[in-house]
């Protein structure tokens, strides 16, 4: 159709510039920032600090950009469409916190949401309080403790 052969026309080389990801020539400042953890010990500590200085915690499989299980998938869902500002960390990345923070909540599965330095739950708590409105007023506990 003309349409077809249109807009086949608009997407076929009209750009001249190359399409560029990712710099291998970046400052290392840009780079994400990883600390080696190594040993169960390490990492509970790290989880500890991790749970303590961050007011809402996500242990999770990917990053909230690109979450790569599906479960944590519907956990960034639940708190962006709360609005809620939270950190993260990606368990793929980290075998040792991965296994620790099944240990230090005593909860098998991930990801797991922390608020005030409480741990919530896994997916389905996590979505369930979203649903019932339970998830907003946690998150309201967190702005007013900021102020």
């Amino acid at each position: 159709s003309a349409l077809r052969r249109t807009a086949t026309r608009q997407f076929r080389g009209t750009s001249t510039t190359p399409l560029r990801f990712f710099s291998s020539d970046s400052h290392d400042d840009f780079a994400p920032q990883r600390k080696e953890v190594e040993g169960e010990d390490a990492a509970m500590k790290m989880i500890q600090d991790h749970v303590d200085s961050n007011p809402v915690m996500l242990y999770m499989k990917g990053n909230p950009s690109m979450p790569m299980c599906g479960f944590s998938a519907q956990v960034v869902h639940a708190l962006k469409a709360e609005g809620a500002d939270f950190s993260s960390v990606n368990v793929l990345d980290y075998p040792d916190i991965r296994e620790g923070v099944k240990k230090f909540a005593e909860w098998p599965t991930i990801p797991q949401l922390y608020v005030n330095g409480e741990f919530i739950g896994g997916c389905d708590i996590v979505v369930q309080m979203h649903e019932n409105g339970e998830l907003k007023d946690l998150l309201k506990e967190v702005e007013t403790a900021e102020e």
